[in-house]
């Protein structure tokens, strides 16, 4: 039995120990509301506004255009609905989204959907892609908000962001993107992609799970998102993080400062892996390796289905997942696979494996031996 191979990155990471460390003195000498008006708390607030400065920086957007949420599901929530909502109020009731979103902008969509709100889902081709052609046939004079994302959480396929949201731009529409599963491996700036809105999650660049981020335009007129309290310029009510909130603006800061280095390592280590588990027959790469992040691998064995195989190599010490931590209770395929033109009996033959800086070669090597393996013994049965 392997010891403790952890191949699911894309669902999260594990929290860096120098991020740790300066999130600690936030539980406890420094634990005070940041809201509060005496030392205590305005020590918290200053380093909420340390954090907030660092992020728009690296961002490049201002820091009163940077919210604190609770998360990635959060920050996709209240940029879908509170966009909708705010572009409603001057006519535009048309929202144009695509057929691979994340759960978190997908069900918030079908929400609006049910409440009379029109909506175009745009297809993507057999990688995964949406087309920019698409996009620019499905806009109207009533489309408000256009919210596609930077990078699949379950292919890694990367999205023409910049070219959809001058598309969105040039016809006086909303756009945002989902850059949750982009944020630890891409550069983001909010300028040069051109984007109204943009969202990111703390636990996903080995920072902590609880604290996310929505940029929001300066200029941009987004509807409330927490009422009862005046938290976040008064958008996003509620007692501020402070500890997750300092772990992510140094997770984040850290991320930004290795990202090239990682990527390369990790790059090479999903080539590693692939290169051992192409020597079995009947494997499929579902999306597109040469236009994706360098972490995610989604893998098509043809004649296993992925429930089998995943409780067999977690039985092995191997963690990995069919598709998004989000919906791993449900036993429908990948919506996400389905869209890109596979059958529900083949999307259930699909796995993601998803690496990460700390992962070895020894592991890769001892991963994909379990996987082939694992793969074999149950195709013999």
């Amino acid at each position: 039995m392997a010891k403790g191979i952890y191949f699911d990155h894309a669902a999260t990471t594990p929290l860096d120990a120098e991020v740790l460390q300066k999130m600690l003195p936030y539980f406890t000498e420094e634990f005070g509301n940041a809201d509060s008006p005496h030392a205590i708390g305005r020590k918290g607030m200053n380093a909420v506004d340390e954090a907030r400065d660092r992020i728009a920086e690296l961002i490049g957007a201002k820091p009163n255009e940077v919210y604190f949420t609770s998360g990635g599901t959060e920050s996709d929530n209240w940029a879908v609905f509170g966009g909708a909502y705010a572009q409603k109020a001057v006519g535009r009731t048309h929202i144009i989204t695509t057929m691979i979103e994340h759960h978190a902008v997908k069900a918030a969509v079908e929400k609006l959907e049910k409440e009379g709100f029109s909506v175009t889902w745009l297809p993507v081709n057999d990688r995964g892609m949406v087309e920019v052609n698409a996009l620019k046939a499905a806009l109207t004079d009533k489309t408000g908000l256009v919210a596609v994302m930077a990078a699949n959480n379950e292919t890694g396929v990367l999205q023409p962001i910049r070219e959809m949201a001058a598309l969105a731009k040039t016809n006086g529409s909303l756009f945002f993107t989902d850059a949750v599963q982009a944020a630890p491996y891409m550069p983001l700036n909010v300028k040069e992609l051109g984007v109204d809105m943009l969202s990111f999650s703390g636990h996903k660049f080995y920072g902590p799970k609880g604290c996310g981020v929505l940029y929001i335009r300066g200029g941009v007129k987004i509807d409330k998102h927490i009422v009862g309290g005046e938290q976040e310029r008064g958008l996003r009510g509620g007692t501020l993080n402070v500890p997750a909130i300092v772990g992510l603006a140094a997770a984040y800061d850290k991320n930004v400062a290795t990202m090239s280095e990682a990527n390369e390592k990790i790059c090479r280590l999903r080539d590693l892996f692939l290169q051992e588990i192409s020597k079995l027959e009947g494997v499929k790469i579902n999306g597109d390796i040469q236009n994706g992040l360098p972490s995610v691998l989604n893998v098509r064995f043809q004649g296993v289905e992925n429930t089998a195989f995943l409780f067999k190599m977690d039985l092995q010490g191997v963690c990995l997942a069919a598709g998004s931590a989000c919906a791993s209770a449900s036993v429908k395929p990948s919506h996400v696979l389905i869209a890109m033109g596979l059958t529900e009996a083949e999307a259930k033959e699909c796995v993601r494996f998803s690496f990460g800086k700390n992962n070895t070669e020894e592991e890769i090597l001892l991963g994909a031996k379990l996987t082939k393996e694992t793969v074999e013994t149950l195709r013999n049965k």
